[in-house]
């Protein structure tokens, strides 16, 4: 992929680039906690986006999408929103940058990956990731990687439209081979775990279906949070968000809460505790407890905070049931996507045929897997030797 990356960008553009890496990411366990000032638990995955980069010596942004086969010019004196789609993730960096203070002069740019798209694997992380590491790279802007991070998800809000916490971008750019990043989504503080997958490997069941639902209910799961809070905040001043509420806090004014705005917030709260619970089982090298907190985080999302779907709900619980898997559960916004599955080594091919034949039976589509290693966030590929 990188050498297609490099030949076109050279076919285009007759100069040597330079080259990055931007993964994509899976989420063990802290769903819809993000956005709750909670915890989540992420990892890099060898899911990539490649981006060949290199000043023009002009004032324009022309950039090649690989994957699309598609092209575009843009310029750097006037960055605003555009038509395409694709290009807000770039053009929302650019400005962010650009918003700091740092000037970014005229460059050529081609990018394409393997993240699939739609699968909540975060491609859209990816792309504002790397642009921001690759230009930072490429004009010495000496910006701490948090600080680019705060600007790939700032991109997100402004150019994409899309108001997403800040895990996707993190997990992005401070990915580790072979670790999870324990991130506190209110301190911003985070800590690695050793992963131990030796035995077992992830496995990424795609049910290619994403339901128009997704985006409007993530809006309201926002607001349904933040209704829980107003009521708690009246007796509990110290409560701002989720993260700051207990179950018995809840449990207390339970009477004063409209019944589905209660399972949201008893979700959220649980899932907080699932994860700080879920750490401890990896300091013991304790996967199968580990395994046991992803099923639950599963029902969780099933049954109160409701953000599954029928084929989701079929893969996780068939997947339950088959004792070479540790743990699964659905993973992302939700309504589609992808289950994310521990896996014992030796049975990862007959897992995915078993799952393969029995969701297309009963839904009649052709699901993929994708098998996910762990791997450094964002990175430097090559440069041309100066």
């Amino acid at each position: 992929m990188v050498q297609d990356i490099v030949a076109k960008y050279k076919e285009l553009y007759r100069l040597d680039p330079v080259v990055v890496r931007s993964p994509g990411r899976v989420n063990l366990i802290g769903e819809h906690t993000d956005y709750n000032n909670g915890f989540v638990l992420p990892a890099a995955i060898n899911k990539e986006i490649y981006f060949a980069l290199a000043p023009n010596g002009t004032n324009m942004f022309n950039v090649y999408s690989y994957d699309l086969e598609e092209t575009s010019s843009f310029d750097l004196s006037n960055v605003q929103k555009s038509d395409i789609r694709w290009a807000n993730y770039l053009l929302g960096v650019i400005a962010q940058l650009q918003k700091a203070g740092h000037t970014i002069k005229g460059f050529n740019l081609v990018f394409g990956g393997d993240i699939p798209i739609g699968a909540g694997l975060s491609s859209s992380a990816a792309v504002e990731c790397g642009l921001a590491y690759g230009l930072n790279y490429l004009y010495a802007l000496n910006i701490e990687k948090f600080d680019l991070v705060k600007m790939a998800q700032k991109a997100e809000h402004e150019y994409a439209g899309v108001m997403c916490g800040i895990m996707d971008q993190f997990a992005s750019m401070f990915g580790k081979y072979d670790r999870v990043v324990k991130l506190d989504c209110r301190s911003l503080e985070y800590h690695y775990y050793d992963l131990d997958m030796h035995d077992y490997r992830i496995v990424l069941l795609d049910t290619q279906v994403k339901h128009s639902l997704a985006s409007s209910e993530y809006n309201t799961r926002r607001q349904e949070c933040e209704t829980g809070v107003a009521i708690l905040h009246q007796h509990y001043p110290e409560v701002h968000s989720l993260r700051d509420a207990t179950l018995k806090m809840l449990a207390q004014h339970q009477a004063e809460f409209d019944p589905v705005v209660y399972k949201r917030c008893k979700y959220v709260v649980e899932e907080n505790l699932r994860v700080e619970a879920a750490c401890q089982d990896l300091e013991r090298k304790d996967m199968a407890a580990f395994g046991q907190k992803m099923f639950a985080s599963h029902q969780g999302l099933q049954h109160d905070y409701e953000v599954s779907c029928p084929e989701l709900d079929f893969l996780a619980n068939l997947a339950k049931k088959n004792e070479a898997v540790l743990g699964a559960r659905m993973m992302g916004g939700g309504f589609g996507g992808c289950t994310i599955n521990l896996v014992k080594l030796d049975q990862v091919g007959p897992f995915i045929q078993q799952m393969e034949d029995a969701y297309e039976q009963k839904f009649g589509i052709k699901m993929k897997a994708y098998i996910a290693e762990i791997v450094n966030g964002s990175s430097l590929v090559s440069s041309p030797v100066s």
